[in-house]
C-alpha cells in the first residue's frame, strides 16, 4: 500500500505517510511547560511518518485554553526538548505547530494582557473555558492595531527560533480552525479597513507575512502551514471561500513550503464517525492542481480512505487525529488491517495518565 512508503516533505523524510496530526490535549503544567506524561506520549507514537505538536501558543495573549502548553518560554523549551528527545530516539520525527488562538480566548487565562485581540472586535458564538475550566460567554476581543502587527509577527519568529532550540525538525504554522490567522482571512470575523483587511490581498496579509518571517528561522523546507478553506468551527465565515483559498494557495507556492496541510470538510456523526460535510467539496481535490508542493490532507480519514487519496495522488501523507490518541502504533496496525481501539472522548482534554498514555499497542 502506497500509505506505508516514503516520501519526502522538503527537508523531511518520511518512512511513512502516515502523520499525527496536532491534537489540543491540555495537559501542560505549571509555566504551560510540556510535563513528563508529554514526553511518554509522543514517544509511544514514534513510529509515525510525521508527528506534528499539539497547537503550541507563541505568547501567553496567544492562550485559548487551560493547561495547553508554549513554545515561548525557556522553561517550555526545556520541556518540548525532552519531548523530541524522546521521538528521536525511537526514530520518529516531530514538528512544531505554531499557535495563536485570537479571540478564542478569555482574558483570566491572561489577566496581564487583558482582553483576547482580533482582527476585528466581533465576539465568536459559543463558550470558552476560563483559567478555571469553568464554561463562560465569549468577550468581545479587541481589534489589533496595524502598529502592533510587526509585534506579533516578532512573537512568531521567536516561537520558531525556540521551537528549534527545542530540538524540534520543523515547524507548521497553524492558520486553520477559525484561530488568529484564520480570523484575518475570513471576511465574517474580518472587518478591516486598512491594508489588512478589504480585499482577499489584504485579509491574506498576515498569513504570508507570518511564514515569510518564520521561513526566515527554519528555511522554507523545514515550515509547514495548515488551513481549512471551508472550516466553520470558531464561528467561521466567508463569502467567497473559493475565491479566497484560490489566491492564498497560489501565493504559497514562491515560498517553497515543506508542506501545505489542508483539513477536509467533516461533520460527525452520532457514534463518532465523520463523513464529508453535506453540500462542500474536498479541499485536496480543489486545490491539489493549484499547490505546486506537498500536501498534508485530515479529516476523518480511515485506512481505505487514507490509501484511496495517497494513490489517487489527492495527498502525499494522510493525518489521522482521534485514532492516534487511542492508537499510539496507528501504521503497524493500518498496515496490519488490525482491529483499532476506540478512544474515550471523556479523556481528551485534561486530566493525567487515564486516557492519554495507557492506550495498548498490539500485542
Amino acid at each position: 500500500m502506497k500509505l506505508f512508503t516514503p516520501t519526502q516533505l522538503g527537508a523531511l523524510t518520511l518512512k511513512n505517510r502516515v502523520v499525527m496530526a496536532p491534537l489540543t490535549r491540555m495537559r501542560a503544567t505549571e509555566g504551560d511547560v510540556p510535563g513528563e506524561l508529554a514526553a511518554e506520549y509522543y514517544s509511544q507514537r514514534a513510529s509515525a511518518g510525521l508527528i506534528i505538536s499539539e497547537a503550541a501558543q507563541i505568547s501567553n495573549l496567544a492562550k485559548g485554553y487551560p493547561a495547553t502548553p508554549g513554545i515561548y518560554s525557556d522553561a517550555q523549551v526545556a520541556g518540548w526538548k525532552k519531548v523530541t528527545d524522546a521521538v528521536h530516539a525511537k526514530g520518529g520525527k516531530m514538528v512544531c505547530q505554531l499557535w495563536h488562538v485570537g479571540r478564542i480566548s478569555h482574558s483570566s487565562l491572561h489577566p496581564a494582557e487583558g482582553l483576547p485581540v482580533a482582527p476585528s472586535s466581533i465576539a465568536p458564538t459559543g463558550k470558552v473555558y476560563t483559567a478555571t475550566w469553568q464554561l463562560a460567554e465569549y468577550e468581545t476581543p479587541r481589534a489589533l492595531s496595524v502598529e502592533e502587527i510587526p509585534a506579533l509577527i516578532s512573537d512568531y519568529v521567536h516561537a520558531a527560533q525556540q521551537a528549534k532550540a527545542a530540538g524540534f525538525d520543523g515547524v507548521e504554522v497553524h492558520g486553520a480552525n477559525g484561530y488568529l490567522l484564520d480570523q484575518f482571512l475570513h471576511d465574517g470575523s474580518n472587518k478591516r479597513d486598512d491594508q489588512y483587511g478589504g480585499s482577499i490581498e489584504n485579509r491574506s496579509r498576515l498569513l504570508l507575512e507570518v511564514l515569510h518571517a518564520v521561513v526566515g528561522v527554519w528555511g522554507a523546507d523545514r515550515v509547514g502551514v495548515r488551513l481549512s478553506p471551508y472550516g466553520t468551527f470558531n464561528d467561521m465565515s466567508d463569502r467567497d471561500t473559493l475565491g479566497l483559498f484560490t489566491y492564498v494557495v497560489q501565493q504559497l507556492n514562491p515560498l517553497g513550503l515543506s508542506y501545505l496541510h489542508l483539513i477536509e470538510p467533516r461533520s460527525t456523526l452520532a457514534g463518532g464517525t465523520d463523513k464529508v460535510a453535506e453540500g462542500q467539496p474536498s479541499t485536496s481535490k480543489l486545490f491539489r492542481p493549484l499547490f505546486q508542493g506537498k500536501i498534508i490532507a485530515a479529516g476523518g480519514f480511515n485506512r481505505e480512505g487514507a490509501e484511496e487519496f495517497v494513490s489517487e495522488d489527492l495527498a502525499d501523507a494522510i493525518a489521522f487525529g482521534r485514532l492516534y490518541i487511542s492508537n499510539p502504533d496507528l501504521p503497524e496496525r493500518l498496515l496490519a488491517n488490525a482491529p483499532l481501539t476506540p478512544y474515550d472522548r471523556k479523556t481528551f482534554y485534561g486530566g493525567d495518565a487515564k486516557g492519554y498514555v495507557d492506550y495498548p499497542t498490539m500485542t
